[in-house]
C-alpha cells in the first residue's frame, strides 16, 4: 500500500513540476521588453523553453531532494552505511545523452535565430584597410547583389553614433527605419570596439574597428526606442546613446524629404565632456577647481 502511494505521490509531483514549468515559460514573455522585430518573436520563445527548462531541472532536483528526506530516513538508532551505489550504465547513458542533446538543440536554435539576421558567415564580412578610399562603407554597400528595402551604414565612436542613408545622401544621429520592410545595417568604428543594441530588437552587434559588419532584419512594431552601446567604450559609454524610431512608410518617406533629417541633435556625452567636474558641497553645486600647489616664497613659517 506505501509502495502504491508513493508512486502516485511521485506521479503528482512530476505532472505538478511539468505544468509549473510550462506556465513559468509562458509567464517569461512578459519580463522581456516589447518585440519589435520579427527575429525577436524566435529569440522569446528560445529565452521562454530556456525558462521552463530550467525550471523543470530546478523543480526535479528540489523534489528528488525532498522526497529522499521524507522517505529515505534512518530509523533513530540505525547507525548503520548504506549499501554503496554500484555503476549502472543505462542511468550514465541517460544523464550524458540527454544534456548533450539539449545543449545541441539550443546551439541549432540560435544559428536558426542568428542566420535570419543574415550577420557574419551567413552574410557578408570583410576586413579592410580603413585608409584606403575604395573600402568606405558607401563602397560596400554599392557591391551588395541582394537590395534590401534601406541600407543604412551604423557610425560608432566615441561617444556618439552617426547613421548615413547613401542613397538618399542624408547623414544624421537618429536612426529610422520602416515598418515591417528588411533593413540591412552596416557597422563600422572608427576608434575602439562598441555595440549596437537595442532591447527591443533582441539582438547584440560588437562593432569592430577596421571591419564592416552587415546583418538583416525586419521591424514589425512603431514606436521610438533607445539604442545603447553594449560595449565598455571609454568614459561616456553609458551615455552613448540615440533615439531609433520605426515609422510606417509613408512617415518614413516624409523624415528622409524633410530639412529636419540631416539636423543635428545636442550629444549628451559630449556635453558632459564639456564641463569641469561639479561637487555637491553645502547642498549647492559649484565647479571644483584644479587643486594649484602654494609656491616656497607664499609659504610662511
Amino acid at each position: 500500500m506505501n509502495n502504491i502511494l508513493e508512486k502516485i505521490a511521485i506521479f503528482i509531483g512530476v505532472v505538478a513540476t511539468i505544468v509549473v514549468s510550462y506556465w513559468l515559460g509562458q509567464q517569461s514573455y512578459s519580463w522581456m521588453p516589447v518585440a519589435a522585430t520579427k527575429e525577436a518573436q524566435h529569440v522569446d520563445d528560445l529565452f521562454s523553453f530556456l525558462v521552463a527548462l530550467g525550471a523543470f531541472i530546478f523543480f526535479g532536483v528540489v523534489g528528488t531532494i525532498g522526497y529522499s528526506i521524507i522517505t529515505c530516513r534512518a530509523a533513530p538508532d540505525d547507525y548503520t552505511e548504506g549499501h554503496p551505489s554500484r555503476g549502472n550504465n543505462t542511468l550514465e547513458f541517460l544523464w550524458t545523452a540527454t544534456p548533450t542533446i539539449l545543449v545541441l538543440w539550443i546551439a541549432w536554435q540560435n544559428f536558426h535565430i542568428y542566420k535570419m539576421l543574415d550577420i557574419e558567415g551567413l552574410n557578408t564580412i570583410l576586413d579592410f584597410n580603413a585608409s584606403a578610399e575604395n573600402n568606405s562603407a558607401a563602397t560596400l554597400v554599392a557591391q551588395t547583389t541582394e537590395k534590401p528595402i534601406e541600407e543604412i551604414e551604423v557610425i560608432a565612436k566615441q561617444w556618439e553614433w552617426t547613421f548615413r542613408y547613401p542613397q538618399e545622401n542624408i547623414t544624421t544621429s537618429e536612426l529610422h527605419l520602416p515598418v515591417n520592410k528588411p533593413v540591412k545595417l552596416f557597422f563600422e568604428s572608427e576608434d575602439v570596439i562598441h555595440g549596437f543594441f537595442v532591447p527591443e530588437f533582441r539582438f547584440k552587434q560588437d562593432i569592430f574597428p577596421d571591419r564592416i559588419i552587415d546583418f538583416t532584419f525586419t521591424p514589425i512594431l512603431e514606436g521610438k526606442y533607445k539604442l545603447h552601446d553594449s560595449q565598455f567604450s571609454g568614459t561616456y559609454f553609458a551615455v552613448m546613446e540615440a533615439d531609433v524610431y520605426v515609422d510606417t512608410p509613408e512617415a518614413y518617406r516624409q523624415w528622409l524629404r524633410s530639412p529636419n533629417s540631416q539636423a543635428a541633435k545636442p550629444n549628451l556625452a559630449a556635453t558632459e565632456h564639456a564641463h569641469k567636474p561639479r561637487q555637491l558641497i553645502n547642498s549647492h553645486w559649484r565647479t571644483v577647481e584644479p587643486y594649484t600647489p602654494l609656491v616656497a616664497s607664499e609659504t610662511k613659517d
